[in-house]
């Protein structure tokens, strides 16, 4: 197992128990990269942003029991998210459960994960299948190795050719990936639904920046005269000056408000969840919505039309299907889209009524003093859109929104090592809620021992905030929703990192201070914000419920 895991990845996030002890041992003795996580969630959450950051498989491993349980919230995230990962576990012995056992293949089945259980003699075999499905089939994948076989020494594996032979056979499987393609008569219906478009809109997610589909969509958006729009994870997909930026609830107004102008609109690669849709107002009444993704079905109720198809090869074929196009759309009468002066706005006010500071001031301030080449790890939380709304990166990659298709927080911290991992060359930059923060505080420690350059932005509106705005407002009563407040960089001094109170736009001189130092280690940076300021996307979702309430 060991070898064949050293074949296919570049490293390994772990925490060490009784079911995977042996398999560490050989991981590490063989020197491939490790990353000792201090909680076993942390483990899954690393390997899932070493994904989304670089686009290369990682292994996670946990041991049985306990340490598996620990790793559900980030495995469910993961299946949900559709990240491909092993994970190799300790399991139930051959022999039977014991006392303190729970049954862990039913447990995964439930999140919608399979798990492969080796043997002696296909060990090798049962890890290639692993990495096969993982791959092709852009999932999570279990693979769990029985206690009682964990230290006995393997049998005879099957040759090399004939593990081979059962990763292609597990790729072919049913409902394992592949590249489905729109047969001639829907790619036809849909051309002629685009040609009639008056302003056509073309959204690109994940889907289509892994499918290499960008330039085609670009070229076919171009010849229709269509505007571009991203989900958060494909940010810069396009590359166009008639791009208006993430799409949904982290959309700036003026944007979402030509969004929703759209008549029709084509979705490439994005499964269109409860962010990209606006809370379902992203679109107008009446608007053609078309699908396009590998899933055999729509992933949406607001897509009208669906077509299962590799989102590139589609593209390519809509381009084949519509020679001559060269139109300009609704380009013409929006030229402050392609000058940019749309998406100009004045600076926000450093503070809010309650004397802390305004959130928009600081994510507008922290795009100015971090650099250009940045990794922005986004944990869960009401202030989810800020960093994605005001701070820039270079690429899809450098945005990992971790946590949002299972709607979890704290998973930031451990998110952020694996980040870092993916990308060491660049600044990798979490931002967190202290809620989420606090969850994920185990990992702190592996943060500061293994990010070699990296910031740590901490929204502490000393609440959760999301359930303040949300429920505080219909009356309920907010106790619960309060925490007591909590100075992150003199937690982060203690472990060794450096940090600073930012109760000022002033007081991020501690930050330029230190990326002109080098930006050597981690800084610790938090922003004490005002419970009083509203996202957007937030106040927008919560207005038919109290307008219904009011009434």
């Amino acid at each position: 197992m060991a070898d064949v895991c050293a074949r296919h990845a570049s490293t390994v996030f772990g925490l060490m128990g009784n079911g995977n002890a042996f398999f560490t041992s050989n991981i590490t003795r063989r020197g491939l990269p490790y990353i000792s996580a201090r909680h076993e969630a942390g483990t899954v959450a690393m390997a899932d942003a070493y994904y989304r950051t670089c686009g290369k498989v990682a292994v996670a491993t946990v041991t049985y029991g306990a340490g598996f349980t620990n790793a559900l919230t980030p495995l469910a995230e993961a299946a949900k998210a559709r990240i491909p990962l092993v994970l190799v576990v300790g399991g139930v012995p051959t022999t039977g459960a014991r006392p303190w056992d729970v049954d862990q293949d039913m447990v995964a089945a439930g999140l919608g994960v399979e798990t492969l259980t080796v043997t002696r003699e296909t060990a090798a075999a049962a890890t290639e299948r692993a990495w096969a499905l993982a791959v092709r089939d852009s999932r999570p994948v279990v693979l769990a190795i029985p206690y009682d076989l964990a230290s006995a020494a393997a049998g005879p594996q099957q040759p090399a050719a004939a593990a081979a032979s059962a990763a292609a056979a597990a790729a072919a499987q049913p409902g394992v990936r592949s590249l489905p393609t729109a047969d001639a008569a829907a790619t036809r219906h849909i051309a002629r639904l685009l040609s009639g478009a008056e302003r056509p809109l073309v959204i690109g997610g994940r889907g289509a920046f892994e499918a290499g589909a960008g330039p085609a969509l670009r070229r076919l958006g171009d010849g229709l005269g269509a505007f571009f729009a991203t989900s958060a994870m494909a940010r810069n997909l396009f590359d166009s000056p008639w791009d208006l930026g993430i799409a949904g609830g982290f959309a700036t107004l003026p944007a979402a408000d030509l969004m929703r102008r759209a008549d029709v609109v084509l979705v490439a690669g994005a499964g269109l969840n409860t962010f990209q849709t606006r809370y379902g107002s992203l679109f107008a009444d009446g608007a053609t919505v078309i699908q396009v993704d590998i899933r055999a079905e729509a992933a949406s109720p607001e897509a009208s039309e669906f077509i299962h198809a590799d989102a590139a090869a589609f593209a390519a074929d809509l381009l084949d299907a519509m020679p001559g196009l060269g139109g300009r759309g609704w380009r013409d009468g929006c030229p402050d889209v392609a000058d940019r002066t749309l998406f100009a706005e004045a600076p926000a006010d450093e503070f809010a009524q309650d004397g802390r500071l305004n959130p928009r001031a600081v994510a507008q301030l922290l795009d100015t003093v971090l650099p250009a080449q940045r990794t922005i790890v986004q944990d869960g939380g009401h202030f989810i859109g800020w960093a994605p709304m005001y701070c820039g990166v270079p690429d899809p990659r450098a945005l990992a929104m971790v946590g949002t298709a299972f709607q979890t927080i704290g998973l930031g911290l451990p998110s952020a090592v694996g980040a870092a991992a993916a990308r060491p060359d660049r600044l990798t930059v979490l931002v967190s809620g202290d809620g989420g923060a606090l969850m994920g505080l185990a990992d702190l420690d592996t943060a500061v021992r293994t990010i070699s350059s990296g910031v740590m932005v901490v929204f502490n509106d000393a609440a959760y905030g999301a359930e303040l705005h949300q429920y505080a407002v219909r009356g309920l009563d907010d106790t619960a929703m309060q925490i007591a407040e909590v100075d992150f960089a003199a937690l982060a001094r203690a472990f060794g990192a450096q940090g600073t109170k930012m109760r000022s736009l002033a007081d991020i001189d501690r930050l330029r201070d230190w990326l002109d130092a080098g930006a050597r280690g981690l800084f610790v940076l938090d922003v004490a914000v005002s419970q009083t300021v509203v996202a957007d996307y937030m106040r927008e979702s919560m207005a038919p419920v109290l307008a219904a309430q009011a009434g």
